[in-house]
C-alpha cells in the first residue's frame, strides 16, 4: 500500500528535511500589519521578530482551512492509497480540527495524528514516519509506533520572555511563573499538549544544566533515543546545549537542527532554543 505524508509548516523542518521525508507541507497563516501570510511561504520567522523588534502590534497566527487541506489530500492521493496527516497539538491550534474535517471527503483514506507537540516535535516524528514507511510497516503499525514515541518523549525549550505566550494565549500553566522571572530563565514543556513549567533556573548556564540533566535522566535504558534541537532567528543561541549534550557523554542520534518557523515564532519570541527527543524503540 502507498502511503503518502502530509504535516503543516509548524513543524519547522529544513527544506532537506522535507525533501528527505517527501512531506507535503501545509502552512499555518501569519496576520501581520493589516496583511496575512502563508507561514514558510510568504513570510519568515525573522521578518516577524524584526517587525516585534520595531514595535509592531505582535502577530496573530490561524491555522489552515479545510480546504486548504482537501487540496493537499486530493494531490496527495494522486499517486497514494491513503495519506497519514501529522500535525500540531489540538491544544494549542485549530490545525487537527481542519485536517480532520477535510479527511471526511476521502472515507477511509486519511488518517490524522496529533502529535500534542509543537515545531521539533512534529518534525521529529514526520522523519520516524518516514522511516517506518520505507522500511514497509502497515499504516496500523506506523501510528502504534508514533503514539508510543509520541507519549515516551521528552521537550525543554526555554524563552527569553512569557509575553509572548501570554499575548497569544498559549501559555497554560506556565503563567504561574509570570512575575517571578527576574534573572530567572523559564524551562518549559508540553504536557498533554500544552505548555507547561518543567522548571526555571538563575542564569543561562544553570538552565542549561537543568536541561541537559532532564535529558540524560530520560535517556537512561532507552535503545534507540533520537534528537532534534530548534532555535529561534539566532542560530548561535542553541549550540551551547548541544555542546553540553554532547560534553555528558549522551548519545542520542542527531536528527537536525532547525529554526523555529513564522507561527511558532510569533508564540515564542526570540531567544527561545530547545530541544526534542524520543526513542524510536519504545
Amino acid at each position: 500500500m502507498r502511503i503518502a505524508l502530509v504535516t503543516d509548516s509548524t513543524a519547522d523542518l529544513p527544506p532537506e528535511q522535507v525533501a528527505r521525508a517527501k512531506v507535503r507541507v501545509v502552512p499555518l497563516y501569519v496576520h501581520l500589519g493589516g496583511k496575512t501570510y502563508r507561514d514558510g511561504v510568504e513570510i519568515t520567522a525573522r521578518e516577524v521578530i524584526e517587525a516585534m523588534k520595531q514595535g509592531t502590534e505582535p502577530p496573530t497566527t490561524s491555522q489552515p482551512t479545510p480546504e486548504d487541506f482537501k487540496a493537499a489530500y486530493e494531490e496527495a492521493l494522486k499517486d497514494a492509497d491513503k495519506v497519514l496527516s501529522i500535525h500540531i497539538s489540538s491544544k494549542l491550534s485549530g490545525t487537527v480540527q481542519s485536517a480532520r474535517m477535510a479527511a471526511e471527503a476521502f472515507p477511509g483514506r486519511v488518517e490524522v495524528f496529533d502529535t500534542l507537540q509543537a515545531s521539533a516535535g512534529i518534525g521529529a516524528l514526520v522523519l520516524f514516519a518516514r522511516e517506518l514507511l520505507d522500511r514497509g510497516l502497515s499504516l496500523e503499525a506506523i501510528l502504534e509506533k508514533l503514539r508510543r514515541a509520541r507519549d515516551g518523549s521528552i521537550l525543554r525549550f526555554t524563552v527569553a520572555s512569557l509575553e509572548f505566550l501570554k499575548k497569544n494565549g498559549r501559555i497554560g500553566g506556565a503563567q504561574a511563573l509570570l512575575g517571578t522571572l527576574l534573572k530567572i530563565k523559564p524551562i518549559l514543556t508540553l504536557k498533554d499538549g500544552r505548555v507547561e513549567p518543567a522548571g526555571k533556573a538563575r542564569g543561562e548556564k544553570k538552565a542549561l544544566a537543568e536541561m541537559t540533566k532532564a535529558l540524560a535522566e530520560w535517556a537512561q535504558g532507552k535503545k534507540d533515543p533520537r534528537i532534534a534541537y530548534l532555535f529561534a532567528a539566532d542560530a548561535d543561541a542553541v549550540e551551547p546545549l548541544k555542546a553540553k549534550v554532547h560534553a555528558l557523554g549522551l548519545s542520542p542520534k542527531e536528527l537536525y537542527t532547525g529554526e523555529l518557523g513564522a507561527v511558532i515564532s510569533s508564540h515564542v519570541g526570540p531567544g527561545t532554543y530547545g530541544f526534542f527527543a524520543f526513542d524510536a524503540e519504545a
